[in-house]
């Protein structure tokens, strides 16, 4: 990466050597091979098959073979139990449900079903990272459960794109575990998210990255701009479960712009950079749109790292909307409205993403840094267990300008859990690190202290 500030000269006897120490990074010939293994056709045929449901809607029919929810998560399933067939059964394939009622959008008792698949890592099992679709659909009425509802690319495309990741995932094996989520109960209020969220608390899970995909293929907006060339990727800052003590700690030593999620959706951006060709990524200091949800947050809720990955361009008619034509202008979220190459691309970001993580070791844990009042910077962490990371080669400390947006400099030091880096003044710069693979996999940068943590 270009320094986009020149050196200052410095006083005799310095050593600051910011230009040896610019990002280098090692280029991963399996994301290449997992990003060209994407196929814009399969993912055309999985969406067309969702659309073919009629509708989605969460309240809709459950008992058809053809028609509604039901049969359409039915299907889901069954194509993640045939991906697992393919791969000797690597994937542990379940529903995750919970009934719902009272709710201003579920008002009587609703049984909300997702569907999940895992692919099991070989060494570290409580570790995971997820990539997510949302299963349900609606029209303009969002209690209409029976008007013909396509969600072609809200959000067949997200479903389409995360069966398509296992499919091309599964032929591989990982250290860390990947969860392939088909969410149910996001139009009537992020409910199949809420209830996976809770569980993975509950069970334990060591959840350090939530992909959610959500509308991926649609590249003519309502704004008039039509591109295939970007994406965006929405990343919450300071995390939702901070407590006061840990803000009175962020107001001195940052970290506003350094949560976990920021740091994943830096992870995200730089995989685009490097594994996706014709690709850039608008990392967005925001949660989501403005208004509006998607099913990252019930896991940005517990404190779970996670980000909204979506397309730059919306066009609104083609969301939530009763398919008709007015002044004409035609309504309606249909498969012509989606770009299936586009949606590839977009999931081939998860791909290699999901993967680079999986390969990575955990990030580092219990960062901290200290260098007040003092030439040099310090960080120490604690050492990753060997028996988890096998892995493991060491770690890579990262530093940047504060105004910048990615990460811009970079040392590894090996496998040890405290360095100090000589003349750089701790006052001028963000920190962070990152644990590296013996491969060259690296995991996303961890800020120091409560403001950066990827949890345990």
């Amino acid at each position: 990466m270009t320094i986009i500030r020149p050196l200052l000269l410095m006083a005799a006897g310095a050593s600051l050597t910011l230009q040896a120490d610019q990002l280098d990074y090692v280029d991963q010939p399996q994301l290449h091979d997992i990003a060209n293994d994407i196929s814009a056709s399969r993912i055309e045929t999985d969406i067309t098959k969702l659309v073919g449901f009629g509708t989605r809607h969460t309240l809709s029919e459950t008992e058809s073979d053809t028609r509604g929810i039901g049969a359409a998560r039915r299907w889901i399933k069954a194509e993640f139990e045939r991906i697992s067939a393919e791969c000797g059964n690597c994937l542990e394939v379940y529903y995750s449900a919970a009934t719902i009622s009272g709710e201003k959008r579920i008002p009587d008792p609703v049984e909300v079903v997702s569907v999940i698949a895992i692919q099991r890592g070989s060494s570290d099992p409580d570790r995971y990272v997820l990539m997510s679709g949302d299963i349900d659909s609606r029209v303009s009425d969002v209690m209409n459960a029976t008007a013909d509802s396509p969600g072609a690319n809200d959000n067949a495309s997200g479903v389409a794109g995360t069966l398509e990741a296992a499919r091309v995932l599964s032929q591989y094996k990982f250290n860390g575990n990947i969860v392939y989520a088909a969410l149910s109960g996001e139009e009537q209020g992020l409910f199949g998210g809420k209830i996976l969220a809770e569980q993975a608390a509950k069970d334990g899970w060591r959840l350090k990255a939530v992909l959610n995909n959500d509308m991926i293929g649609n590249i003519e907006g309502v704004n008039g701009v039509i591109n295939n060339t970007t994406a965006r990727i929405f990343a919450e800052g300071t995390r939702q479960t901070e407590t006061e003590r840990e803000g009175r700690i962020r107001r001195f030593t940052g970290g506003e712009v350094d949560s976990p999620s920021r740091n994943l959706a830096r992870y995200i951006d730089l995989m685009a950079d490097r594994y996706i060709e014709n690709l850039d990524t608008m990392v967005i200091y925001r949660l989501d749109r403005f208004g509006r949800g998607g099913h990252h947050r019930p896991f940005n809720d517990l404190g779970y790292p996670g980000v909204r990955i979506m397309e730059t361009n919306e066009n609104y008619t083609r969301q939530h909307q009763d398919i008709r034509t007015e002044n004409g202008i035609e309504y309606g979220d249909t498969l012509d409205g989606v770009n299936f190459d586009y949606a590839a691309k977009l999931t081939a970001l998860n791909a290699v993403s999901l993967a680079g993580m999986a390969w990575a070791p955990s990030p580092p844990q219990e960062v901290t840094i200290k260098g007040a009042v003092e030439p040099s910077t310090t960080l120490s962490w604690a050492t990753l267990d060997k028996a988890q990371n096998p892995q493991l080669a060491g770690y890579k400390i990262y530093w940047r300008y504060t105004d910048a947006p990615q990460w811009q400099f970079s040392r590894f030091v090996g496998d040890v859990n405290e360095f100090t880096l000589k003349n750089i003044v701790i006052d001028n710069y963000f920190f962070g690190v990152a644990s590296v693979s013996k491969d060259g996999f690296e995991s996303p940068v961890v800020f120091p202290g409560a403001a950066g943590a990827f949890g345990e």
